[in-house]
């Protein structure tokens, strides 16, 4: 792995291999030889020179998208929109990403512009040159597998990426959060009790007040706690409803009829999360209250 608990990435050495040339609508730019992203993650990096190193997507992210495009191109598979081997490079490729160790092909900072358009290519660029040398291909060949018209298919970045965010918010809460929320009011608990008789002050505003006991202070800080769960648990059913299938603009158009529903139920799975897909599409897209409630 090569990010640390904290978030720190180890960076990609550009020096190493000296640079190829990539090419992308816009024309043809240097990329680092080594390097697993492309075009479109270069002129990103070139265009928003912020927080350089810092303020990094987070991986926790990325390997949610990466999960996504392993998804789709199952599906894609399914459909028969992708070739077999095609898609069995991508979902390699795919679950490499998700292991962590090609994180550090993953340099874009969250300043970008709106949609998470750059760091959706970005996966894409690196799943799309992983299954290039998969099948016997190079970095930069779009020859193969091309980032777009494959790793991509039936996605846009509208759908793609605030799918990506609601199933890494729900895999962080059901899988650290709430088991650490849980973990913390159990021990308040016991401390509550064990303290259960031991006087102290209270205090208001500012000042000292009326006696209480220390464990009648804690079991407030566990009831409070308890209603922080209780609460996270009753938007969960929020975030686990999914743009996917939507693409662009919600209407769902590239994408095949029953795309969105297939993806729920394979994402359910792996994921092990009731996930469904969002009626009426277009909310996911500019409402996110379900994530900050």
């Amino acid at each position: 792995m090569s990010t640390n608990a904290n978030g720190w990435r180890e960076p990609l050495n550009p020096t190493n291999g000296g640079f190829r040339q990539d090419k992308d609508a816009l024309g043809t730019i240097n990329v680092p030889a080594n390097a697993y992203y492309g075009a479109q993650t270069q002129r990103s990096l070139q265009n928003f020179p912020i927080a350089a190193g810092k303020d990094l997507m987070p991986v926790t992210l990325l390997h949610a998208l990466a999960l996504v495009k392993q998804v789709a191109a199952v599906i894609n598979l399914e459909s028969g929109k992708l070739a077999s081997d095609k898609a069995k490079a991508i979902i390699a490729a795919a679950e490499e990403v998700q292991s962590g160790s090609l994180d550090k092909h993953f340099p874009l900072v969250i300043w970008q512009t709106g949609s998470g358009t750059q760091t959706n290519m970005n996966v894409n660029e690196v799943i799309a040159n992983r299954a290039n040398e998969i099948l016997g291909g190079q970095r930069g060949d779009k020859t193969l597998v091309h980032p777009n018209d494959d790793v991509n298919l039936s996605q846009s970045s509208n759908d793609t990426f605030p799918t990506a965010m609601n199933v890494s918010v729900v895999t962080e809460i059901v899988k650290n959060l709430i088991p650490s929320l849980q973990y913390l009011v159990e021990k308040l608990h016991h401390k509550s009790e064990e303290f259960w008789t031991l006087v102290k002050i209270g205090r208001t505003h500012l000042q000292d007040a009326v006696p209480m006991t220390v464990g009648q202070e804690l079991s407030g800080y566990c009831d409070q706690l308890r209603q922080c769960i209780e609460s996270i648990e009753r938007q969960l059913p929020f975030v686990c409803e999914l743009a996917v299938g939507g693409t662009a603009v919600g209407t769902g158009l590239n994408a095949a009829a029953d795309f969105d529903s297939r993806f729920c139920e394979v994402l359910t799975k792996l994921v092990s999360q009731n996930l469904s897909v969002s009626r009426p599409f277009a909310w996911p897209f500019f409402l996110f209250g379900h994530l900050i409630h």
